[in-house]
């Protein structure tokens, strides 16, 4: 899977950094990108101790682009999870 290559691949060599996450071109989601490579041998520490990685996207539209990893929107089941730390039920 090339998600997950050790190297990157010749397509993202022109990718362009998105401020926020989804293409600075068309505006589409990282969720409607033909292509998706994820630079793991470089993880940057961020805030908090925590690791980030960047995130390569080539869309629909065919622009690449790259965004940290850190700046990807929270799911649903993520936005659960973070409640449910937040407020541990006594009764589990």
């Amino acid at each position: 899977m090339e998600a997950f290559d050790p190297i990157s691949p010749q397509w993202t060599q022109s990718a362009t950094h998105a401020l926020q996450f989804f293409c600075p071109h068309c505006g589409a989601s990282s969720h409607q990108a033909q292509r998706v490579w994820i630079n793991r041998r470089a993880p940057v520490i961020g805030e908090n101790y925590q690791r980030k990685w960047q995130e390569f996207y080539q869309c629909e539209c065919d622009r690449v682009w790259w965004a940290w990893s850190s700046d990807r929107p929270p799911t649903e089941l993520s936005k659960r999870y973070q409640e449910s730390q937040d407020n541990p039920d006594p009764e589990l």
